[in-house]
């Protein structure tokens, strides 16, 4: 077929347009949708917003969050199923990292970001969970009726001394567990179950409320001592409430176990992983290693009282208030492997 000039100039003519509309349906660069992950945690902090908020705004990958206690969270993405879109799993406290994993809804993955920053002993040595944040369980007591060189170590809590003076959270509590759980793993189970009989022989009451509360009865007298996560304390000396500042002055902090051979002071960490049937892997994956960043490790640091997980990144200024102290280099996953037998053992040492 013969095709005139004036028919080439139309076809030409067609072409131009037919790409200049394919162009003006696509998005910008900076207009493509970076996508999204769908994020499951049981950290119950306002604060945490704004490191969702930085990572959208830094990667455009949007963060829908559901919210609930570990448990609820562990036992929904089981139920969901290979259908579940959760992608991120974080909670507080190792043992529900482990329990997680052995529930088989986290996936190892491998990132040298997250390997770099994060120390051994604070992941998981397969890859499936790595700490995020830090807390330590330290000793708080009543300025009035306790002197700090009376005071050493968790052990010594257990002696006569400190007959009907200590206050505690409840063996249901999983940061109690994981305590109990460190000293199985690095004392065994007879030297633990001594010390766990002495210490609920000194209860000054039946263990009740949070760590709050411990850090309240203390003021309150009604104990001497009791032993809580750090960023409790922090959070009442920040307080702008009269009641809360009148609690903060009539206690301090203390941290156990300093000696050499003493072990440092327990740590936990609040931690996340990637679900094994996350859809959105690789953003997952991205996030994870956001949150190791020197900007979001301080936000967790400022926000919320932790302690980072990265070495490098300073603490607040009321937790650098605490001082310097050592700290316990255990390997975080053995609360985990011992949480059962460390259950066991405080309901044999009649710790309610």
């Amino acid at each position: 077929m013969k095709i005139n000039r004036s028919g080439l100039v139309g076809i030409f003519t067609g072409l131009i347009m037919l790409v200049a509309a394919g162009c003006a349906n696509q998005k910008a660069p900076e207009e493509v949708d970076a996508g999204e992950i769908n994020l499951y945690s049981s950290r119950h902090y306002d604060s945490d917003d704004e490191l969702y908020q930085n990572f959208t705004e830094e990667t455009g990958i949007e963060v829908k969050l559901i919210e609930g206690k570990a448990e609820e969270l562990i036992e929904r993405i089981k139920s969901e199923g290979i259908n579940s879109p959760a992608d991120v799993l974080i909670t507080v406290d190792v043992g529900n990292l482990w329990r997680a994993q052995q529930e088989g809804i986290l996936q190892p993955i491998s990132s040298d970001k997250l390997n770099s920053a994060i120390a051994e002993n604070l992941r998981s040595p397969e890859g499936y969970w790595f700490g995020l944040s830090k807390r330590a369980r330290i000793i708080v007591y009543n300025k009035d009726n306790v002197k700090p060189e009376e005071l050493s170590t968790y052990e010594a809590l257990a002696t006569p001394e400190w007959k009907e003076r200590v206050c505690i959270r409840s063996s249901s509590n999983i940061y109690n567990q994981s305590l109990v759980a460190e000293k199985i793993a690095s004392k065994g189970v007879e030297e633990t179950e001594k010390w766990a009989k002495g210490l609920v022989t000194n209860f000054a009451r039946q263990p009740e409320g949070n760590d709050t509360a411990q850090i309240r009865a203390v003021a309150e007298a009604q104990c001497d001592v009791a032993i809580v996560n750090s960023y409790y304390v922090a959070r009442l000396k920040l307080s702008d409430k009269p009641e809360d500042q009148e609690v903060a002055s009539k206690i301090e902090a203390f941290f156990p176990n300093q000696k050499d051979g003493e072990g440092g002071t327990h740590i936990n960490i609040s931690g996340g992983g990637v679900v094994a049937t996350a859809p959105n892997q690789e953003n997952a994956i991205k996030f994870l290693e956001y949150l190791v960043t020197p900007e979001a490790q301080g936000i967790f640091a400022n926000s919320n009282n932790e302690f980072p997980a990265v070495k490098g990144i300073k603490p607040n200024a009321v937790v650098a208030e605490f001082g310097n102290f050592q700290e316990s280099k255990f390997k975080v996953a053995a609360y985990g492997e011992k949480n059962a037998e460390a259950v066991k053992l405080m309901d044999r040492a009649g710790w309610k």
